[in-house]
This record gives C-alpha cells, sequence and structure tokens, in this order.
C-alpha cells in the first residue's frame, strides 16, 4: 500500500503518458502495475514467473490481475516511468548529507580462461581489483550513492578504465555537493576541475607518502564516513 500511494503521487506529475488503443479497458490501472514490479524487486524476486505466481496466488486470488505475458509488455511498457520517478528521486537526494563514489569488477569469465575468451572482444579487456589482488576480464562498475543508498549516477567501462578518468562522469549526472572517495580517486587537477565547473566538493583520504598531508583528526574523521562504502555501497 505504501508503495503504491508513492507511485501515484509520482505518476501524477508525469506529463508524458503512454497512448495507447482501448486504455479504459484496462485490466489493471499503470500504479498497480508499477507497484506490484517494484515489491518484486524489492522482496528479491529473480524469476518472473515466480514473482507472477505469487502474486496471483497471494494478492490478487480473484483472478483480477493481469496474465503472466501482459503483465511483462506492461512493465517494459513503464520502464520509462520509473527510471523518471528514479531520477527525480535522485535530484531530491541533495538534503541527503553526502555521497559515495566507488567501482567495482565485473568480471565476465574465470581468471584461467581470460587469455583465450573471445566474447565482447573489443569492448571489455583485463584490468586488476586491488582489494582482491587479481587480475580480471570484463568490465568495471562506477557509481554513485547517497549515504541512504540512493543511486546518484552510474557507469560502466572497460576493466583497464581508472578511477580518475570516469570519476567527473559519474558525479556530474546528478551532482551532489559533497562526496567522498578512496585513494584510487587522489587527482589535485580531479578535486579543483570539479570544484570550478560544477561547485562539487570532493575529499578523499591521503597516501602516508603524501609531501602536505591533512591533520590526523581529519584522517580519522573522513575514515568513519567512508565505512559507508562497505555496507551502504
Amino acid at each position: 500500500a505504501a508503495i503504491f500511494c508513492f507511485v501515484s503521487a509520482q505518476l501524477s506529475l508525469i506529463q508524458m503518458y503512454l497512448h495507447r488503443r482501448n486504455r479504459h479497458l484496462v485490466k489493471q490501472e499503470d500504479e498497480v502495475v508499477m507497484a506490484v514490479h517494484l515489491l518484486g524487486k524489492l522482496l528479491g524476486f529473480s524469476s518472473e514467473r515466480a514473482w507472477h505466481r505469487f502474486v496471483t496466488g497471494n494478492l490478487f486470488t480473484n483472478g483480477s490481475f493481469l496474465e503472466r505475458s501482459r503483465y511483462n509488455r506492461r512493465c517494459r511498457a513503464l520502464g520509462f516511468a520509473i527510471k523518471w520517478i528514479r531520477h527525480e528521486l535522485a535530484k531530491r537526494g541533495q538534503h541527503h548529507a553526502y555521497a559515495v563514489v566507488d567501482s567495482l569488477p565485473l568480471p565476465l569469465c574465470h581468471p584461467a580462461r581470460m587469455q583465450r575468451v573471445k566474447r565482447f572482444r573489443g569492448i571489455a579487456d583485463m584490468g586488476y581489483c586491488a582489494s582482491k589482488k587479481q587480475w580480471y576480464y570484463g568490465f568495471k562498475l562506477h557509481l554513485q550513492v547517497t549515504n541512504q543508498g540512493l543511486a546518484m549516477g552510474y557507469v560502466v567501462t572497460e576493466a583497464s578504465c581508472h578511477d580518475v578518468k570516469a570519476a567527473e562522469t559519474v558525479m556530474t549526472q546528478i551532482p551532489h555537493p559533497y562526496n567522498f572517495g578512496d585513494k584510487g580517486y587522489i587527482s589535485h587537477a580531479l578535486r579543483e576541475k570539479l570544484y570550478e565547473e560544477h561547485q562539487v566538493a570532493f575529499w578523499t583520504p591521503s597516501r602516508h607518502n603524501q609531501k602536505h598531508g591533512p591533520s590526523k583528526a581529519w584522517e580519522e574523521w573522513i575514515q568513519k564516513k567512508r565505512k559507508v562504502i562497505e555496507t551502504v555501497f
């Protein structure tokens, strides 16, 4: 019910509606279909068949829900509305305290097959994962989330792409005034550019051999704030 009320309020703000034939004869309104679809994602259902059986067996036992194939088509048709709502929520994320930027590997095969794999050749490549201390073949996901877990921006690159190269693209999709990153994002030029062109403050911990390092109190404070990377991210 909470999801349905939220979706109804947001869907009424969209100026562009789906203009389809016989819209007045639909079995379920768009708000109901979107609420059911989002509820399935929140409950962790990865199979659409299993989720449709659950809905028809527990939520709409009188047969008033859509047939599975039609439910699938309606969900795909409403994809633009779901993306619009996510974008609006992300823009409202300015009231969140701060945002965190990080990356994670998207391997496509076992490391033993990296040299002979042919899938996505020319798009994916080999990169090094410092946290796992191993090489992998695939892509890299760069993501920015708020301290409450709301995704603000993301980009997928080849595995060899350095975090600094993709940082500006990720953080300027929906700019947040305060951002944190790990040591992989240390770059004086990047920090200056973000602040001068986008009014974005970007903080990273310092290296041990850095010539002019911040105070110990600052290092402890930023380390506490960055703990969200291992939890919310």
